[in-house]
């Protein structure tokens, strides 16, 4: 019996697991990918993580993880396919949740859902059909295989334009397609963005088709206020279109939006008692690393409150 398993190993997670270890709590982190980081993994910079200016992904994220070793949390490497509950034998009636794997059944008193969030698809012809043949969602990941060729990237938030950036340094050209007149990304990054001489922003357009047969040779858009259509030359297509909640194993045990994030405050209790959600997944208006890690350390908070029978104000 666990008091918390803390179900992702991204930022969240790893703050949620070094707090609940510095707490005193028997936990167990479970980590679906091959590696523990999240999204980060495939971020090139991190600017904005405060302390450490300019880190990649990849180092950051293996930093929180050495971080969670040294502390002794135990991580292990499963498929979460579901949790189910079941009430406590107990006079409390506090419930016990069965964490579901591949392999196992495993019992704790409360759950920290940190399983963060993965890419969105635009859904478009040829997308699927040339995925990993120059249609990609991460371009630190595939960016490199473009060096010198012309790229495609689709968005206009902070990813889109990260993206953009990262790609200018490296193809001869880039091309940023945005479905509105403005950018919501950041200023300091429109203005980076702004500054590069390869890369010219398609305003007011969405991409109708990627076209190609065995690799991407170019995307078809169209403008949304005058109807034109045209096709650019290109040799990939990067997708940063937003992001999709990984909540689709815990339908029904809490309440989730209609988009499929879970509804929590930033105490992280959701509508079950004894489940916490942290990070990308739950319901919050700005989704970084910095408030990723916030999150992880409220939830643990939240957490021992609840297993000592406090209110959340910690009377």
């Amino acid at each position: 019996m666990h008091d918390t398993i803390i179900i992702g190993t991204g930022p969240a997670g790893m703050s949620a697991a070094i707090y609940a270890v510095r707490a005193g709590l028997s936990v167990l982190c479970i980590e679906q990918n091959p590696m523990s980081g999240g999204q980060i993994v495939d971020t090139y910079e991190v600017d904005n993580y405060p302390g450490i200016p300019g880190i990649n992904g990849f180092d950051l994220a293996m930093k929180l993880r050495e971080h969670v070793d040294k502390l002794g949390a135990t991580v292990k490497s499963a498929e979460v396919r579901g949790i189910r509950r079941k009430e406590a034998d107990g006079g409390d009636n506090a419930p016990i949740y069965i964490v579901e794997t591949e392999k196992e059944e495993l019992e704790t008193k409360t759950v920290i859902l940190a399983t963060g969030a993965t890419h969105a698809h635009l859904g478009v012809p040829g997308e699927t059909e040339l995925a990993g043949k120059g249609v990609s969602y991460c371009a630190t990941c595939d960016g490199a295989f473009f060096r010198g060729k012309t790229a495609a990237v689709v968005g206009g938030g902070d990813v889109a334009v990260e993206d953009a950036i990262f790609l200018a340094r490296g193809c001869e050209k880039v091309y940023l397609i945005h479905r509105r007149d403005e950018l919501r990304a950041a200023k300091i990054l429109q203005d980076e963005l702004k500054a590069l001489p390869n890369v010219e922003v398609v305003w007011d357009s969405v991409v109708r088709e990627v076209l190609g047969e065995d690799a991407v040779t170019g995307v078809l858009v169209e403008n949304v206020k005058t109807g034109e259509k045209k096709e650019l030359a290109s040799s990939a297509c990067f997708m940063a279109v937003g992001i999709l909640p990984r909540s689709g194993s815990f339908g029904g045990l809490c309440d989730m939006d209609d988009k499929g994030y879970i509804i929590a405050d930033e105490s992280g209790r959701t509508s079950a008692p004894g489940i916490f959600a942290a990070g990308d997944v739950r319901t919050k208006r700005l989704r970084q690393v910095v408030t990723a890690v916030a999150d992880g350390a409220n939830a643990v908070t939240s957490v021992t409150d609840y297993l000592v029978g406090r209110d959340y104000s910690g009377r």
